[in-house]
């Protein structure tokens, strides 16, 4: 697992190499931000690099862990189709090659010809990360790959990755939207009960590098199974309750809001951009808890961050469940899984959390935002 751990820290570093190349190098930022216009005869293309440049970074996720790890090759699921139409109408697969001039040659026949881009990509794809340190001591889990599958979101929160709004952090204070909503959410379970067991996030846009000017990215994980609950986000310290912050999405209920209302103060009822990004907050101690009603949401944009919530005593339950549950209290039985699809939908819709989510921390803040919300939804 302690192997796992470094490769999957390893690719999601190299994931946001790639997105902030795309941001970075014109030619591709130009694809990037571009937009239909008349009678453009690309007009499917245009409006799918965006697409690409997911597709890309989960084919090469797909690409790196399945060679180290074959026995997961076929478990390893993520946003995006890897099926392209280029302008021409060809039908063309995308996948990462052996050599990055392959991988060019390849990326060129859905680009229609555009061997700059289609270079600049393959670089990015092909070259190592530096070395992402982590503290694996003492991770002896006693699983084998075969009874693993991952969830992958290449870029979670794509309207702000594309928007590139630059934000100034705030130490310890939420920041709603921006570029720094964007994260690669790498997620593993178990394939035999759906456990959300490992998660890493990388956050490709964090800081500018005062040097250089560049992007600089921070990454978190978590591990929980069997007793062994390891975390690189510390454990929440026993202080003062400050009362409940909860952070929502501005789409969110009017019901939901005004429920809410009751429970927090002004400034602990808060809104920001990507569900990644929302239960990231909570990881990181920004927000008690996320509560989205509506099943918008899908199992990769959840897996990873639900796994550092486990880690940290938390978790991210379904909604709808833990609404009609009588007991409180800890209860499993309403936290998400990840190995079944929902056989009554189609397409990506088997796998979202139809039921709606809450993420948490603290269980006893999940048991004070459902019993507002109960007999309101």
């Amino acid at each position: 697992m302690a192997d796992l751990l470094r490769l999957l820290l390893k690719v999601a570093e190299k994931a946001a190499n790639v997105a902030r190349v795309c941001r970075q190098e014109a030619p591709l930022f130009q694809l990037l931000v571009q937009e239909k216009t008349g009678d453009d005869k690309n007009k499917k293309f245009v409006q799918d690099f965006k697409t690409l440049a997911d597709v890309v970074i989960q084919e090469m996720i797909r690409h790196d862990v399945g060679a180290q790890f074959p026995d997961m090759a076929e478990f390893i699921h993520g946003e995006e189709s890897n099926k392209f139409e280029n302008g021409l109408g060809e039908s063309v697969i995308v996948t990462v090659c052996s050599t990055e001039e392959e991988t060019a040659a390849l990326l060129a026949t859905v680009l229609d010809g555009d061997h700059t881009a289609a270079s600049l990509l393959a670089k990015a794809i092909h070259q190592d990360p530096a070395t992402v340190e982590a503290n694996t001591d003492g991770l002896t889990v006693s699983l084998s790959p075969s009874e693993l599958g991952i969830w992958i979101d290449p870029i979670d929160a794509t309207s702000q990755y594309i928007q590139g709004r630059e934000e100034e952090l705030e130490e310890g204070r939420l920041s709603p939207s921006g570029l720094h909503c964007a994260l690669v959410l790498i997620g593993v379970y178990l394939r035999s009960t759906g456990e959300p067991i490992m998660g890493v996030i990388n956050q490709p846009f964090h800081h500018k590098d005062p040097a250089g000017g560049g992007w600089k990215g921070r990454h978190f994980w978590g591990v929980s199974w069997d007793g062994i609950n390891v975390c690189s986000v510390s454990q929440p310290k026993d202080g003062e309750d400050r009362g409940l912050s909860v952070v929502l999405s501005s789409s969110e209920k009017q019901v939901v809001k005004d429920a809410l209302a009751l429970l927090c103060s002004s400034d602990k009822l808060m809104y920001a951009s990507g569900a990644g990004y929302k239960i990231l907050c909570v990881i990181e101690g920004l927000a008690d808890v996320y509560i989205l009603s509506e099943g918008s949401t899908f199992k990769w944009d959840s897996c990873a961050p639900h796994a550092l919530l486990r880690a940290l005593g938390g978790g991210v339950v379904d909604l709808t469940k833990r609404l009609q549950m009588t007991s409180e209290g800890q209860d499993h039985t309403a936290e998400l899984t990840y190995h079944e699809p929902d056989t009554e939908c189609k397409g990506a819709d088997r796998w979202a959390n139809r039921g709606g989510l809450v993420a948490y921390r603290d269980c006893s803040k999940l048991n004070t935002v459902i019993a507002a919300l109960k007999g309101k939804l």
